[in-house]
């Protein structure tokens, strides 16, 4: 069998196959697709957050046994919300106190107008994420998060959204605890992403190296890396690879590449499939490294700032969460922009940095990077789930193809989600 893409979901499908055949290819040099990461003068930067969430106890023994003990280490997640120059606890809708004192009541007014509103039975469903947003917490508190938020991390506004996508992924506190929280009883541990774990020597490469290098343990040829596909023969079950002089023949396919470039590459699907193809979209963004000579202000490992002035929306310090990500004493941080073309604003960038106390002073920053992610989210518009659909049945149809992971499923998901993708296509295939 042929798996396409070693991210989290190939090197997973690969793992759990327990002795079947196999050749994994990657077209990057190295494996773990966005689960990377770099690093420059001791500090180290993985593709901004990259934090692992496990829940699931069969993907908690799987990475535990590809670390020895004390290599991983567990950490309590602290993470804020920046706005009206305060940092507040996330998540906001559960921690308004803080903010002036005129928001709050317009806020909580709100909010318990929209749950007297949701608990009416003939109470339609919301169309877009936005109507999501102002039934499930109330006008105020959807206009000073969750639109500008949401509309600076898509690049569309909530209007263009469906709300389907983070319904697992956004904390619906109870009555109770939006109350509390406005009154100052701090709401801590929402959320599904509550803890999570990292290696200790500092990197999240370090998960799918070591998956890979299982892998190689029992094969060293069945990783190939650097080896791109140029084009699918579904119905004769085989793939052309670059730098492979013939057709590679398959008897089951698992890819995890983007869904349109399945399709792109693939010159016989039917019109119907190409059209559904080019009706799915994505979000492209850009994200800085920042390396700093001393450790931030700020103890949080991620922060959310939905304040359109505000030219990012989302900034984290891995080195809050491992000192080893940076020298001794600094500060390795990543910073997601807002803006998706042109040239970034430095001087404006680091002054609302040391504004909020993510860096301390501008003379403080020793470099920085710009990165860019050609595919970093999938786009959840009208349009998304019946493209998809009409993509996954047409597969289904050909047989031996299964195209899973963030990319190839054309989901929203995590990185324990994605192993456990791979875990499914691996059974799959058996």
């Amino acid at each position: 069998m042929v798996i396409l893409g070693a991210g989290l979901t190939g090197l997973s499908t690969a793992l759990h196959l327990r002795g079947a055949p196999y050749l994994l290819v990657e077209r990057e040099q190295r494996v773990g697709g966005k689960a990377r990461s770099e690093r420059r003068d001791g500090y180290t930067f993985d593709v901004t957050g990259h934090w692992l969430h496990l829940r699931d106890d069969r993907v908690r023994a799987l990475v535990g046994d590809l670390f020895e003990p004390g290599q991983l280490v567990e950490i309590e997640r602290r993470t804020g919300v920046y706005t009206h120059g305060v940092m507040l606890p996330y998540p906001f809708q559960a921690n308004l106190h803080g903010l002036p004192l005129d928001v709050v009541r317009d806020c909580l007014v709100d909010f318990v107008e929209a749950q007297i509103e949701g608990a009416k039975p003939d109470t339609p469903a919301p169309r877009t994420f936005r109507e999501f947003a102002e039934r499930r917490f109330g006008r105020g508190i959807a206009e000073l998060f969750f639109v500008p938020y949401n509309t600076k991390l898509w690049g569309v506004t909530p209007d263009e959204l469906t709300p389907d996508w983070g319904s697992r992924f956004i904390p619906l506190p109870e009555p109770a605890q939006v109350v509390g929280g406005a009154l100052g009883l701090r709401q801590d541990g929402l959320g599904y992403n509550a803890r999570f774990v990292y290696p200790r020597a500092g990197g999240i490469d370090h998960l799918p190296e070591a998956m890979a290098a299982r892998l190689r343990g029992h094969n060293p040829e069945a990783v190939r890396v650097g080896c791109a596909v140029e084009e699918f023969d579904l119905v004769g079950r085989r793939v052309k690879l670059s730098g492979v002089p013939d057709w590679v023949e398959y008897r089951a396919l698992v890819s995890t590449i983007p869904l349109p470039q399945l399709v792109a590459r693939t010159p016989h699907a039917p019109a119907e499939v190409r059209e559904a193809a080019a009706a799915l979209r994505w979000v492209s963004w850009r994200y800085l490294d920042v390396a700093t000579r001393r450790a931030p202000p700020i103890s949080e490992h991620w922060v959310y700032v939905p304040e359109t002035h505000i030219p990012f929306f989302r900034v984290g310090v891995y080195s809050n969460a491992l000192p080893a990500m940076a020298p001794p004493g600094g500060g390795a941080l990543y910073v997601e922009l807002a803006d998706r073309g042109g040239t970034p604003d430095m001087p404006e960038i680091i002054r609302h940095l040391c504004a909020m106390g993510a860096v301390d002073s501008p003379e403080d920053v020793v470099f920085t990077a710009l990165r860019e992610i050609e595919c970093a989210y999938v786009l959840f518009d009208d349009a998304c789930h019946e493209a998809t659909a009409t993509i996954h049945q047409w597969l289904a149809s050909v047989g031996g193809v299964r195209s899973c992971g963030r990319y190839g499923a054309w989901v929203y998901n995590s990185m324990e989600d994605s192993i456990i993708q791979g875990m499914e296509a691996a059974a799959w295939v058996k």
